[in-house]
């Protein structure tokens, strides 16, 4: 009897243990990458317009942004075009 109390301990431990880790990555799940692009006349208006591309979509989603914001900028196409990228979590 008292073989089948651990038993039931241990078994009862690991599905709590395994049912918090799958909480923690739902929390986890809840954060996107978020982005905003931007092509004007100069590379600083582009990265300004996308910087403010991405606050907006961040602040459109509910969400807080984490981290730095990473910024990508190409003069390509005869014109700056900058993507700013920055990770926000709900």
């Amino acid at each position: 009897m008292r073989k089948l109390h651990w038993i039931t301990l241990t078994v009862t431990t690991a599905v709590l243990l395994a049912g918090s880790s799958v909480g923690m990555r739902a929390e986890a799940a809840k954060c996107v990458r978020a982005g905003g692009q931007a092509t004007m006349i100069t590379e600083d208006l582009a990265k300004f317009m996308a910087n403010a591309a991405l606050k907006n979509s961040i602040s459109g989603m509910n969400a807080k942004a984490v981290g730095p914001v990473s910024m990508k900028c190409d003069t390509g196409s005869g014109l700056p075009t900058c993507t700013a990228r920055q990770k926000a979590c709900k």
